[in-house]
């Protein structure tokens, strides 16, 4: 699937945004330093994912410019599969808050035209204090600009 880089700072609500890492990948290809092999590398796995349940988005992609990005989440958790389970619709990540234990979610930005993808949010899903129901800002898979 894809890497997850380590986290350069979190908050405490449990939210790593990777804007900051996504504009320098990008300046380093537009510089030269990063060759289009080195930014246009999704696994095939999560293309599937993004032609499969990808949600698309608006604005085109940073590299080839042709085509829609796509937003792809994946939750890792407790009796989940260990690669992580693959989310297709928004309810799923409510019901997943619902659940013992700490889920985390990985938002993920794909082209399926030229294979770019990165990194965008992590999320920890949690449960509002008074209604015990999962917190909407955690659910938010917007576009990241």
């Amino acid at each position: 699937m894809f890497r997850v880089p380590p986290a350069a700072t979190s908050s405490s609500e449990g939210h790593v945004d990777y804007r900051l890492a996504r504009a320098s990948v990008l300046a380093d290809f537009r510089g030269g330093v990063l060759d289009l092999a080195d930014v246009c590398d999704a696994h095939p796995e999560l293309v599937r994912a993004a032609r499969a349940v990808g949600r698309e988005v608006q604005g085109d992609c940073p590299i080839c410019e042709r085509a829609k990005l796509v937003h792809v989440t994946y939750v890792f958790g407790p009796r989940l599969p260990k690669y992580g389970r693959c989310i297709s619709l928004r309810g799923e990540l409510a019901r997943l808050a619902k659940r013992p234990g700490t889920h985390v979610a990985y938002i993920v930005e794909v082209c399926q035209a030229c294979s770019w993808n990165h990194l965008l949010r992590r999320s920890t899903l949690e449960r509002s204090a008074e209604s015990q129901e999962p917190n909407p800002a955690t659910e938010s898979t917007s576009d990241p600009d």
